[in-house]
């Protein structure tokens, strides 16, 4: 988008005047907060772009992972319902869907006959962990996370979503067609007014998996806290935009077949492509709506990189400093990278350079669950030493030294004295007794 229409339209939707508005305008302009937010992001955003990558990735892995997921159902004998859900999910191709789902499972047929064993067993598992891990990534991106899961937690996450995943989805979809096939429910739709009620159940059953799927998805891909509440309103958008775009899609097909036929073969191909890249950025479009809906605060910010000023680096980081000090002390749980932009008021895009610098200083550390403890001793570790992580240069900094005119030289020693001198052997302790001294004097 423009940035001149972008600035334009903000600055109608978070005008102060706003606040003076009855409460029902008030709803009103968050829900038109939360439209453009994600309108922006996904026109402007990337992830049109990382849709598309998802794409090529799909066509690399999906026929390993149809073929473990094929091998794993088999063990359980649900392997003949693999071919129905595929189908189903390529059903807006219209005819080219049921040919494109014979030809996948001849691939996959293949598979299991030639190469699912010994070294290929570990090529499939392979591939599959790599999309997995694609996904994952993308997903990072929509909730701003800054770093990955650890190859362990890796594996052992995927492989058992690989594993679950299918067995727990094809084994839904028996139990709901068993309890429809069962006498008594037979029996008992036939009683007027129940029949109604069991047919509105049934035409909604696929779509509330659908939305659950979604949901679970959104809770457990990225690689940060994600609350339930925000994880289905994602998978309910999600759901929804994916229902209606499949409709869309079959009534597209179904028009453009003269212009389609221009293409011979490679019709079924192109049709798969954009039917794959509609379905990823719909995936991530309800990733996006399940970060908003729990991170509100960053609906303006989007994907913009923060411009701050050197007081703010140095206030984040003595506040986040002495938060987790604080924690450290009283054996309390440390303090996460999300609760503390829920303290701070701040988004996590905003923290995260800091917290960077900090750790690069050995004054903090971060834990693979975001979690942010002092690097040592608080009481060893003086304040002065939190303002330099953010006013030196550190090692993980690409430039660490400039040439300067002696002038800004003097001025720059000048402000490293007075600071010095104000803060003198001050540490972390000693400054958290003296502001606990000071409140229980006034108290």
């Amino acid at each position: 988008m423009n940035s001149a229409f972008t600035d334009k339209i903000e600055s109608l939707l978070w005008d102060q005047r706003i606040k003076t508005l009855a409460p029902i305008f008030k709803q009103a302009v968050r829900a038109l907060r939360f439209l453009y937010a994600v309108l922006r992001d996904t026109v402007s955003g990337n992830l049109p772009l990382r849709a598309m990558g998802l794409v090529y990735v799909t066509i690399l892995s999906i026929v390993p992972v149809i073929a473990i997921s094929f091998s794993l159902l088999k063990g359980f004998g649900f392997h003949r319902q693999l071919e129905p859900l595929l189908y189903k999910f390529l059903q807006p191709l219209g005819e080219k869907g049921a040919e494109l789902t014979g030809q996948i499972i001849g691939f996959v047929d293949n598979v299991q006959g030639n190469v699912l064993a010994g070294a290929g067993t570990l090529l499939l598992f392979v591939t599959t962990i790599s999309m997995a891990q694609k996904v994952e990534d993308s997903f990072n991106y929509v909730w701003r996370v800054d770093r990955p899961r650890g190859v362990a937690q890796r594996l052992s996450e995927y492989l058992s979503l690989i594993i679950v995943g299918p067995i727990v989805m094809v084994t839904a979809i028996t139990l709901i067609a068993q309890v429809k096939s069962n006498q008594l429910v037979q029996d008992v739709s036939g009683l007027q007014g129940i029949s109604q009620t069991l047919l509105l159940v049934d035409q909604l059953a696929p779509y509330a998996i659908l939305i659950l799927g979604f949901t679970m998805v959104y809770w457990f891909l990225p690689n940060t806290k994600v609350r339930f509440l925000p994880a289905l309103l994602g998978g309910a958008a999600g759901g929804f935009l994916w229902a209606t775009s499949g409709a869309l899609f079959t009534t597209f097909v179904v028009t453009s077949t003269r212009t389609l036929s221009i293409y011979a073969t490679f019709a079924i191909v192109i049709m798969a492509l954009i039917w794959l890249y509609l379905c990823w950025l719909i995936l991530l479009v309800g990733a996006l709506v399940s970060f908003y809906a729990q991170n509100p605060e960053q609906l303006r910010l989007g994907y913009r990189r923060p411009s701050i000023g050197s007081r703010n680096r140095e206030q984040i980081a003595i506040s986040i400093m002495l938060m987790t000090a604080s924690a450290f002390r009283d054996g309390s749980e440390q303090p996460t990278l999300s609760e503390m932009a829920d303290v701070t008021g701040l988004p996590t895009l905003m923290l995260i350079p800091i917290i960077n610098r900090m750790v690069a200083a050995n004054i903090l550390s971060r834990s693979s669950k975001d979690e942010l403890f002092p690097h040592r001793d608080p009481g060893g570790i003086k304040l002065q030493e939190v303002i330099d992580a953010v006013r030196e240069p550190q090692q993980s900094d690409i430039w660490t030294e400039g040439t300067w005119p002696e002038p800004v030289a003097q001025i720059s020693r000048r402000i490293n004295k007075a600071i010095s001198q104000e803060l003198g052997d001050q540490s972390v302790y000693d400054w958290l007794d003296e502001y606990n001294g000071q409140n229980n004097k006034n108290s």
